[in-house]
């Protein structure tokens, strides 16, 4: 086992995932916080995707890093770390959906958006310090959330992962456990709804959505690492 003193004077925010993998099998616990604080983001964006509720989302965040800590021998690097975890947070919130009975199959969501239930989209954020504009980015943001979150849930998660999270078509597929094809196609279909409504006016604050850092993230990976202190054998 690591001594703490060897630990602490480990710099695991210049490791690679590898290596901070590698860390964790050894014993070494605080790797794992420099791992939540990488993915917190993105693990968040998805599974509010699903969950379409900030607290519980943050709740089956906390879950899925529990569940990937206990499997972490079972990470064989074939996909990225980000990757795999968030495969681990979409099983978590899907499994919590299903045990609330609200399961809606993507199938029927498609049927849903080929017979015209178009959503508008947004996308600019202003960088102005006048607070008029702050106000109003603010409020567009707030628009932009509740569009993604009236996507049928296919289009949504494909979309938050191509092109708020900037996951490549291949990540997007492996995580989504779809073809290469289907993720372009449910992206060029949200692309087109979102776009019809307010094309160039607010094509900046996609990067701002469903903003899950500072304080939340830390909240979130300190929870985390106080349940796995608290887990048997630590």
């Amino acid at each position: 086992m690591i001594s703490s003193a060897t630990t602490t004077a480990r710099d695991y925010a210049a490791m690679d995932d590898a290596q901070l993998v590698a860390c964790v099998r050894a014993g070494e616990r605080e790797a794992f916080r420099q791992i939540t604080q990488r993915c917190n983001q993105r693990l968040f964006r998805v599974v509010r995707g699903v969950i379409r509720d900030e607290a519980e989302a943050e709740d089956v965040v906390q879950e899925a890093y529990l569940h990937a800590y206990q499997k972490i021998g079972n990470f064989r690097g074939e996909a990225s770390l980000a990757t795999w975890l968030t495969r681990i947070a979409l099983n978590e919130a899907y499994g919590r959906l299903r045990r609330k009975r609200e399961t809606v199959e993507i199938e029927v969501m498609e049927t849903v958006m080929d017979a015209g239930n178009v959503v508008p989209f947004p996308g600019t954020e202003s960088t102005g310090e006048d607070p008029f504009r702050m106000a109003e980015t603010a409020q567009l943001r707030r628009w932009l959330e509740g569009a993604i979150d009236a996507l049928p849930e296919g289009f949504r998660l494909v979309y938050l992962l191509r092109d708020v999270e900037g996951c490549s078509v291949e990540e997007t597929a492996t995580a989504l456990e779809l073809r290469e094809e289907t993720v372009k196609t449910r992206l060029h279909r949200a692309r087109k709804q979102l776009r019809a409504a307010l094309e160039d006016k607010v094509s900046g604050a996609r990067g701002g959505v469903f903003e899950f850092m500072g304080a939340r993230c830390a909240r979130v990976t300190e929870a985390v690492m106080a349940r796995i202190e608290a887990m048997p054998g630590n």
